[in-house]
C-alpha cells in the first residue's frame, strides 16, 4: 500500500505559484509546475482544479492561460489544502459490515472509531497551525 501524496503536491504547486507570482509573474501553467514536482502535468491540473473549487487559485483559459493565487500564501495554512484535496477521512472503515456473529467482526468498529476520530482532530490541528508562506519560507531555507 502506497502512501497518499496528493496533500504534498497540492501544496508544492502552491508554494511554487506563490514564489513565482512573487518573482513578477502573472500566472503559472501546470507544465512548469509538474516540471517541478516531477509529475504528470494532468495530475497539477486535478489538484488545481480541487483548489480552484476550494478558492484556493484561480485559472485563466485563453491566451495567457494559466493559475494564480487566489489568496495570499500568508492566508493559507495546510488545513485548507487538505480540506480541499482530501475529501474522505484520513481512515475509514470497512467497505462491507463486518461479520456481526462475530465477536471482532461486532465490535472492531466501535474500537477503532473513536482512535481515528482522535487521530484526524490532532492532524486537523497541526495543518491549521501551518501557513502556505511557512512551507515556502522553510522550503527556500532548505536550499
Amino acid at each position: 500500500m502506497s502512501a497518499n501524496s496528493r496533500l504534498t503536491i497540492a501544496a508544492h504547486a502552491l508554494a511554487w505559484i506563490g514564489l513565482y507570482q512573487r518573482q513578477g509573474h502573472d500566472v503559472a501553467t501546470s507544465e512548469q509546475i509538474a516540471d517541478s514536482a516531477n509529475t504528470n502535468p494532468v495530475v497539477i491540473r486535478r489538484l488545481l482544479g480541487q483548489l480552484r473549487d476550494a478558492g484556493l487559485v484561480e485559472s485563466r483559459r485563453g491566451a495567457g492561460a494559466g493559475w494564480r493565487l487566489k489568496r495570499e500564501l500568508e492566508d493559507m495554512t495546510l488545513l485548507d489544502v487538505y480540506e480541499a484535496v482530501e475529501p474522505s477521512p484520513l481512515f475509514s472503515m470497512h467497505h462491507a459490515p463486518p461479520n456481526q456473529g462475530c465477536v471482532v467482526g461486532a465490535g472492531i468498529q466501535p474500537a477503532l472509531r473513536g482512535v481515528y476520530d482522535s487521530i484526524e482532530k490532532a492532524l486537523r490541528a497541526e495543518l491549521a497551525q501551518t501557513t502556505l508562506a511557512e512551507v515556502l519560507r522553510s522550503t527556500l531555507a532548505a536550499r
